[in-house]
């Protein structure tokens, strides 16, 4: 299996490594942690016993604090290696957790690089945040007696049709986890459909409700509307938006202004990917609007500049305070065909919330949320204009949403504490 698994991988490589240069050299991504990828890994406390979790992007590191909290405060000794595959993802990482623990980028599958990775980090288990499964990884893992454990697993509509077409396959890798943690009854019925042993699988529930805290402040953020000059006006933020989205955003707000009752609104866009800051920032400019870049002001302690009607947020880390001063909020990469971006947080802000229809990738709180009038589906352009139109001006209707909207959060919370129970099962020491 593994020389099949790295001869894959090396017509792969051969494949996409085009690709991989363009985005080094035109926006300047994968140009660092070459070293962890190659297994060169160094811990910070090696002496130390040791649960490796693996978060693919920025979502699941979200998805994992409270995971990594309990984890902390429940074994003392151990250190956490956290690894992860995006930029964003570790940059993100880095800034949740360096102090404390490793953060790494996750070594390339190859069986020879996964086996160096193993001999450094030494875990006596480990974490795969949703559904991150390599074949090398679980294969030497279960060599070692090393359990695996999925944890928030789920597996979405496309991803499961791509596994029932090699589910023999699937299955030869699946049924080497210890553990699958699933978010729903649907998805644990799709892992074991696929292969997992069902004696294997539980349901959890979704860490995002526990990540998402439900709060009237955030830190930061009054130092934020005081760079950005928000003080009493409306403010909508369509945030973690996608390509093609941010042109609609910009038309309907240029619609919405035109009206005198809405003469106070201002605009936050957030694009998902910092690559693509300097992109929306051409596109605004195109639009006709006058804009202020995060960016440009965030140190700043006494800007002196006109206060424009649309914000650029181009800077990470940012987000969730944008979040808790705005008036409604978008949650982007939903209006086009690009499985949504996470709409606990804003909800659990007690803010109203609408989405597109392409949220896929969060299908679980996309229906708990409508299901309970939580949020706002918007199906198109002109759902959108309505839908901030009818929040703008009806604020017992928008109220109303937000309130439902936290509680959904609220009810559905929990996960963390079940996914620890698993986990400590699985680990003999002294509490």
């Amino acid at each position: 299996m593994k020389f099949i698994a790295d001869l894959v991988y090396f017509l792969a490589v051969l494949i996409i490594s085009p690709m991989v240069l363009y985005r080094v050299i035109r926006h300047r991504r994968y140009r660092t942690g070459w070293g962890q990828r190659f297994g060169k890994i160094i811990r910070k406390n090696p002496e130390r016993k040791c649960i490796w979790l693996h978060a693919v992007s920025v979502g699941e590191v979200n998805a994992a604090r409270t995971i990594i909290e309990e984890l902390e405060n429940k074994f003392t000794n151990f250190e956490i290696v956290i690894s992860t595959t995006t930029d964003t993802g570790f940059a993100r990482a880095n800034a949740l957790f360096d102090t404390k623990h490793t953060v790494i980028y996750f070594p390339l599958d190859f069986s020879i690089i996964m086996q160096r990775a193993f001999e450094k980090i030494q875990p006596a288990v480990c974490l795969l945040m949703e559904l991150e499964i390599w074949p090398n990884f679980v294969r030497i893992a279960k060599q070692s007696n090393i359990p695996v454990v999925v944890v928030n697993g789920r597996i979405s509509d496309k991803s499961f049709s791509r596994y029932k077409k090699i589910k023999p396959i699937a299955k030869t890798i699946f049924q080497k986890l210890t553990l699958i943690l699933s978010q729903t009854e649907q998805y644990a019925k799709r892992f074991i459909e696929i292969g997992c042993p069902a004696e294997k699988v539980f349901v959890t529930g979704s860490l995002k409700y526990d990540t998402a805290q439900i709060t009237n402040k955030v830190d930061g953020s009054d130092e934020l509307a005081s760079q950005l000059k928000i003080e009493n006006e409306r403010l909508w933020l369509a945030g973690a938006t996608g390509p093609g989205e941010e042109g609609i955003i910009l038309d309907i707000f240029k619609d919405l202004i035109k009206q005198q009752r809405f003469a106070d609104l201002r605009l936050v866009i957030v694009p998902r990917k910092p690559e693509r800051f300097d992109e929306v920032a051409e596109l605004i400019r195109q639009k006709g609007f006058d804009f202020i870049r995060y960016s440009s002001v965030k140190n700043t302690n006494t800007p002196h500049w006109e206060k424009p009607s649309v914000i650029l947020g181009d800077t990470m880390g940012d987000l969730r305070k944008f979040y808790s001063l705005a008036t409604v909020i978008f949650v982007g990469r939903s209006l086009v065909p690009m499985g949504g971006s996470d709409m606990a947080e804003a909800a659990a802000l007690g803010k109203p919330t609408m989405f597109g229809p392409f949220a896929f990738n969060f299908k679980h709180t996309v229906d708990a949320l409508l299901k309970d009038n939580g949020a706002i589906m918007a199906k198109d352009k002109q759902d959108l204009f309505q839908a901030i139109q009818k929040c703008l001006t009806d604020t017992d209707f928008a109220n109303q949403i937000a309130q439902n909207g936290r509680e959904v959060i609220r009810k559905n919370q929990g996960a963390t504490k079940k996914t620890i129970d698993q986990i400590t099962k699985l680990l003999t020491i002294d509490l």
